[in-house]
């Protein structure tokens, strides 16, 4: 099968997330690779209390995460649409298979957690360029909830390499990460 040729700069939005889809859906599942290094990385730092989203589709998983270093204090999101799109912060193991959406979640009436208590964020993408910026999905999730993590939480972008680019559209609301991991390492952006 013939890989989708990158996007040029001029693409909308829309025609990236089209070529990031089929590149992932098209491409080996490198989830193991990606969690031994951040376990790596996170020990390296003394980063014990980690966000960790629960993958969606061919997202690279994290599930292992608590395999590979039990002491991790893990949570996770959940995407509630009302009144506006917007993240909440559970406990990892709070999840349960969400209805209609085949995905796993904190129920709705799960008690939050006070997203000041994290030290790290590992944060779902499409594809993300040098400079951290991510093509998510399009209804803006992260970048309603980055802006409310306390100083010094590290934003960690997780991808594969594939879909690392040099750059990508973005706009003034969108808030980049402080690294990205692959199945190559982790590495820190390169801010312009």
């Amino acid at each position: 099968m013939t890989l989708p040729a990158v996007p040029d700069a001029s693409a909308s939005k829309r025609e990236w997330r089209v070529w990031a889809k089929r590149l992932r859906n098209n491409s080996p599942n490198m989830s193991l690779e990606v969690e031994r290094h951040l376990v790596r990385w996170l020990q390296e730092r003394g980063l014990r209390r980690v966000l960790a989203y629960r993958a969606f589709g061919s997202e690279v998983s994290l599930n292992a995460l608590p395999l590979l270093d039990p002491s991790l204090v893990l949570y996770t999101t959940r995407a509630n649409l009302t009144p506006a799109p917007h993240l909440t912060v559970h406990p990892w193991e709070s999840v349960r298979v969400r209805p209609g959406w085949n995905l796993l979640e904190p129920d709705a009436d799960e008690p939050e957690t006070d997203p000041s208590a994290l030290e790290a964020v590992l944060v779902p993408g499409l594809a993300f360029d040098r400079a951290g910026y991510r093509l998510g999905y399009g209804v803006g999730f992260y970048d309603r909830f980055l802006p409310t993590l306390p100083q010094g939480c590290v934003r960690v972008g997780v991808t594969t390499e594939a879909l690392r680019v040099d750059a990508l559209p973005s706009e003034p609301h969108d808030v980049p990460v402080d690294f990205v991991a692959t199945e190559a390492g982790v590495t820190p952006v390169v801010r312009p």
